[in-house]
């Protein structure tokens, strides 16, 4: 398997990871956004820590997305790909700040819910607001941030045509239109977790599976960007034949 198969195989995998993830920690610690008196109430605090946990394996997922394609990526557009690096690191980022807040809920509950002569009422309060801070993080890091590098890596690949155009065409679509559903989101036409949202959000999704599938089962496409891994043997042997 030569570097470039390994580097595909790998990326595939990563990107595999960050639906699956992101998906778990979302439903595992659901009881913490669904639930306003959860730092009141017995809670649930073994399911939301699994949760926080696959959001830390999403966290290194997107962080090794965009380590591993940039030493391929970068030969189409170093710019565009060094943007795109940049852009997964500040989406991880985001993605840990939420993280935070919603585990905070949990120390809190555990620390304080049950101290004697606690005010329950101010304690509510502070909950509500760490999962405030969980919800915008959700919405600028994988909405906004996450909508701006689809768009980066589907030009990439559309250009350096390292994958079939149907798949590049997904992300680049996919990712202004989470871009302008998290917007409608910002300015309260709709909540984040709606089927409008949903709706929007399926074309980010499609792409980053459809494109995880084929780099693991087939790799990158030959193109020029591929072109100097080719062994120099494998290169004279099909000058020859020509």
């Amino acid at each position: 398997m030569s570097s470039t198969r390994r580097t595909a195989v790998a990326a595939g995998v990563f990107f595999l990871i960050t639906e699956i993830a992101a998906i778990a920690g979302l439903v595992l610690y659901r009881p913490v956004l669904s639930d306003a008196n959860y730092v009141a109430g017995a809670g649930a605090d073994s399911r939301v820590l699994l949760g926080g946990f696959f959001e830390v394996i999403l966290v290194a997922a997107v962080i090794g997305t965009a380590v591993t394609l940039y030493p391929v990526v970068k030969r189409e557009n170093q710019s565009v790909a060094l943007g795109y690096v940049c852009g997964r690191l500040l989406e991880a980022a985001v993605i840990v700040v939420g993280t935070v807040g919603v585990l905070s809920v949990v120390t809190l509950r555990q620390g304080l819910a049950g101290a004697s002569g606690a005010d329950k009422t101010s304690l509510v309060a502070v909950g509500r607001s760490l999962v405030a801070i969980h919800d915008w993080a959700f919405l600028i890091g994988p909405n906004f941030v996450l909508g701006a590098n689809s768009l980066l890596l589907a030009h990439l690949m559309y250009r350096s045509r390292l994958v079939p155009r149907f798949i590049a065409v997904l992300g680049l679509v996919g990712g202004p239109l989470i871009c302008a559903s998290a917007t409608a989101v910002m300015f309260g036409l709709y909540d984040q977790l709606s089927p409008w949202g949903s709706v929007a959000a399926l074309p980010v999704f499609a792409w980053e599976v459809t494109l995880a599938v084929f780099l693991i089962l087939r790799g990158f496409k030959p193109s020029p960007v591929t072109a100097r891994d080719i062994p120099p043997a494998q290169l004279h042997a099909g000058a020859s034949a020509a």
